[in-house]
Parts: structure tokens; sequence; C-alpha cells
């Protein structure tokens, strides 16, 4: 008996109340479907999945399900840039996943299908199905289109760097900032949303290449019909989200990661995801598939085009092709089929031969998704960077950076604001050779918001951009660029050697070595012991800064929140199910 029906026969007030809706007494006896999305007007990620849910709400009924919409809307990162609005960023993960877990236990449903687009609302759905084990099928909401002149939305930042310093005058900036989203759908580069749209169909969770279809579009709207469809066939057969999500797809997740260029913020969702279903995917397991996965993806940051194209290229089926060998192919997935009998059966899905109307100023194929014989580089773009500033490990993408910054050694410039560190690069008050070092902004700090405003100020001056970085225990968005090592763990706020770097320290970056380190006092280089007894005589003396006041859910998430390294999650007695 279907779980919805068992509920039926103890709850005498469910077939009453739905009533009261728009169900019929046939509706009451058919397979329940719960349709969650983030529709919202909160941005254009998620402004047109109301007609995606439409689409499913339709098929659902096609197949002989009821569904019932549900709706916790998230957040734009872009919207919350550059005020106290990012420090809600990663908590609105937890929130979503939250309430997607409340309205899934609250009322009985026999399935699910999940439908968002963008940063925090991809992986909150994920967490969400592998809390809830019920037979789900995830629905990605697509991309964002390029603008005119080639115009993205990560160009607004760079634009404002530019205009505050005087490079270009209010009216150039003004016309990057309305080409710059000419549709709905995830930012047309490989940010977090992208990438989690990405790492949602490697995990099985959607039909095959249904990650970044270009947003109202057809055969977004025909991939929706069918993956709503599709559920029916998943109560039918009692396939759950745990019967599909396990170490093998996660493992097949962070290669294709590597092979794309993905968002550093992978490296919180991934984890997060992974203790959802009592699995410990470790920092160091990115770096060991990210050493032998070849880099394979041409898009922004990283590279040069929209990931508009990335789907005309062959998208997600395209890339596991090139990098097969590193792939578990045996795993199953919501088709009923395993990824190996997906990849070879891609005709079968009719919205796929979109992917051969090519835009009009696309390149070759080959261009956007190299082939792993000639690969943009022989390994993947994520490192992970351990010494005594960071014990427990700290995030870089090195996809984009300078040869000379590899390894590299400066004095330390020290703030306990990103705000102060943003007015000090616009005011020309950092030199080339300088580290500069932002803390007190991981999760038990500010709640980890982004460093994006900085380090596009940064990448908007060629000088600084191929002669600093920045270190910092909050994260970074993923349109970011450059020398940006983000993650560092353990955090100031409890007390990380991060809080314990003063102004000039020096600070030594090894790619190679995967080592990041405190070197030297005012500038002079000293050896590791004498390094060591300065840190614990700072230790001593340290006391905890007096930091902004959190309240409400800020509050509730900067006191239980885990270490960015390791996914910063919510940590409760219970945070193993």
């Amino acid at each position: 008996m279907l779980f919805s029906q068992k509920i039926r026969k103890i709850a005498p007030e469910l077939d009453a109340l739905k009533m009261g809706m728009d169900w019929t007494e046939d509706d009451l006896n058919k397979p329940q479907v719960m349709v969650g999305s983030t529709y919202g007007y909160g941005h254009p990620g998620s402004f047109h999945l109301n007609k995606l849910t439409d689409i499913c709400m339709e098929n659902l009924a096609q197949t002989g399900a009821k569904g019932s919409s549900f709706i916790v809307s998230d957040m734009c990162d872009g919207i919350a840039q550059g005020h106290d609005g990012m420090n809600y960023s990663l908590v609105s993960r937890e929130m979503i996943a939250n309430m997607v877990e409340v309205q899934g236990r609250a009322a009985p449903h026999d399935g699910l299908v999940l439908i968002s687009s963008c940063d925090k609302a991809v992986p909150a759905h994920l967490i969400a199905a592998a809390r809830l084990k019920m037979p789900t099928v995830f629905i990605p909401g697509g991309a964002m289109k390029i603008g005119p002149e080639k115009t993205t939305v990560d160009s607004t930042a760079r634009a404002y760097s530019r205009y505050k310093k005087g490079d270009i005058n209010k009216k150039q900036y003004q016309k990057i900032q309305k080409n710059a989203c000419p549709s709905c759908g995830a930012c047309q580069f490989m940010g977090t949303a992208s990438t989690m749209q990405v790492m949602a169909e490697t995990l099985g969770l959607t039909l095959p290449g249904a990650a970044l279809i270009p947003a109202q579009t057809k055969y977004l709207n025909e991939m929706t019909a069918l993956a709503s469809r599709q559920v029916k066939k998943l109560i039918d057969k009692n396939i759950t989200a745990r019967d599909i999500l396990n170490k093998k797809s996660l493992i097949n997740a962070v290669a294709v990661h590597a092979a794309i260029g993905g968002s550093t913020n992978t490296l919180l969702h991934l984890p997060a995801l992974a203790m959802e279903l009592g699995i410990e995917l470790k920092a160091e397991t990115f770096d060991e598939i990210n050493r032998k996965v070849p880099f394979l993806t041409n898009t922004i940051p990283s590279g040069e085009y929209p990931t508009q194209y990335f789907w005309h290229a062959g998208g997600v089926p395209q890339v596991m092709q090139q990098i097969k060998k590193y792939l578990h192919l045996d795993v199953p997935t919501i088709t009923g089929k395993t990824l190996r009998e997906n990849l070879q059966s891609l005709d079968n899905y009719s919205y796929l031969q979109g992917m051969k109307q090519s835009p009009n100023e696309m390149p070759a194929r080959e261009k956007v998704i190299f082939s792993s014989d000639n690969p943009i580089n022989n390994s993947g773009a994520i490192a992970i960077l351990k010494g005594n500033l960071a014990p427990d490990g700290a995030v870089i993408k090195h996809s984009a950076l300078p040869k000379k910054l590899r390894a590299f050694a400066g004095k330390a410039r020290v703030f306990n604001r990103e705000e102060e560190a943003l007015k000090a690069v616009l005011n020309n008050n950092i030199n080339p050779g300088e580290i500069i070092i932002i803390r007190y902004e991981g999760p038990r700090g500010s709640g980890m918001p982004e460093m994006y405003y900085t380090t596009e100020a940064i990448a908007s001056d060629p000088e600084l951009a191929s002669s600093i970085a920045l270190i910092t225990d909050g994260r970074f968005s993923g349109a970011t660029r450059g020398p940006a090592i983000g993650h560092v763990s353990p955090e100031a706020a409890t007390g990380g050697p991060i809080a314990l770097v003063k102004e000039n320290d020096l600070i030594e970056i090894d790619l190679s070595r995967r080592s990041l380190n405190i070197t030297g006092v005012e500038g002079k280089k000293e050896n590791p012991e004498k390094i060591n007894e300065i840190l614990n005589s700072r230790k001593e003396n340290w006391q905890k800064p007096e930091l902004q006041k959190k309240e409400g859910v800020l509050g509730l998430y900067t006191s239980l929140a885990t270490s960015g390294i390791k996914g910063g999650y919510m940590k409760t007695n219970n945070h193993n199910r």
C-alpha cells in the first residue's frame, strides 16, 4: 500500500482538508507527489520556476498521479553581495532543506519532485532528497542566456570596480548592468548555480543532459515533462533517492567537478550531502581526484565561454564520455538504468536534439568541452592546501592562477572584515607582493559569506591580480578568479591559526607541495620551530574580538555550524541520518 493511503486510514481530517482545496475524491486514491520548488520574485534563477511547476503538475496528472505544489523560495547571492545579507547565504541552504523536510514529513506523499536552479537551492534540494528517502526526481531550472556584446552577470562586479576607480564612466557601467541578465535561469558562468546543476545530474537524480539547458526554451519544457513522468515509475518500483545516492555517485560528482573546473562552494555542498547519507567525503578526496582527472571545460570564469554554450557542446554527457575511465558507470540513476546505459541511449531523449542547435556566435564544440586527449590542463582545477596556517585544510581553485603565484611568499595585510579589505583595494592601499588576510568570516564568525567584491576588485587591476593573493576563512563566489584561498580551517572565530596572523607576517603558498604556512615575522623568515613558539605564545594571549551580534536564524547557524572544510552544515545530535 502507498504511504499516502496508509496515512489516510489513521488521519480522518486529511481527506476533508484536501477536498477543501482542489482535490476530488478520485484524487485522494491516486499516488501523491510533492512538487517542491524555489519559485519566487527574488531573482531570475527562480522567477520562472512556476512555469516548470505547472508543466510538472500537468504531466503528473497524465500518469495518474496527483501533484501537490509547495514553495520554499531561495535567496540570490548576487543580490546579497556587498552587504550583510550575504551572511545569510549558506544558512539559507540549511533552512531550505529543513523546510522541504518539514513539508515532506508533515504531509504524506509517495514521491517527490524538486525544481530549482541556483547556488543554495540545488544543494538544499539534494540534501532534502537524501533526508526524506522518497522516490525523487530533480528538475534543474536551466541556464541564463548571454547578454548583448557577450555580457554576463559576473562582468557587472568587474565593471563596478573599474567605475569606482575611474577607469570607465557611469554610462559605460550602466550599459553593462542593463545587458547582464537577458533571461531567467542560473548565471551564465560555471559558478555555484551551474556547478550544482551539473552535480545533480552527475549524481543520477536528473534525466541525462538535464543540467544547464538554456532557460525559456522548449527543450527545458520537454525535459521537465519527461522528468515529471519519471517519478511515477520510481514510485511503482519503490526506488528512492537513497537507492541512487551513494559513495560511488559522490566520487563521480567529484570527478566531473574536476573536469568542469567547478565552483569551490561544491566543497561545502557535497560533503554536507554526504553527511546526510552517513558517508564521509573528505577534502583530501577532492585533491586526489583533481590530481588525475583532466580539466576540460572552457567556460567562464576559468575559461572563455558562457554555460549556454556548455550545454550545446554536449553538456554533462559529453564531459562524462571524455572521463569515463574515472567514473563508476554501474551506478543507478532515476531512469532505472545505470549511468553506462544512459550514456549509450542519449538518442532516446528528444530534448537533447536541442544540443545540435548552436547559438550564432558559438565556437566549435571542441573549443568549449575539450577532449581528454587534448585537455586544457592534465589535472583538475581544485587543490587542498595544508600547513600551520590551515592545519585542517584550505581550498584554492588554481585553474586560472598565474604561474608565478603557484609558489609565492608575501607580507600579510590583515583585516577582520571583508569590507575593510575591499576599501583598501579600491583605495590603492594594497601593494604588489602582499597577501590579504580576511578573517572572522567563517561559518562560526559571520556565517561564511563570499569575498566576491574583493576578489573582483583585485581581478580588475592587472598588476594586483598577477602579484597578490587573498586568504580567508570565508568562501568565494563560483565566479571568483585568480589567487583566492578560502575555507581556511580551523577558522578565526574558533581560535584557528588564521586568528593569530599579524600585519607583515610572512605567508608562503606552494601549490606543488599543497602547503600554506606562516614562515616569518615582520617580513623576516624564521625556522618552523620558532614559528610554532610564536604561534603558541600568540594563542595564549588571543582574545576573540567583539563580533557583530548574530540574531535569529543567523545566530542559530553560527552557533551550530561545522567548519568550512567539513561542509559548513549545522551539526545536531542526529546529524548522521
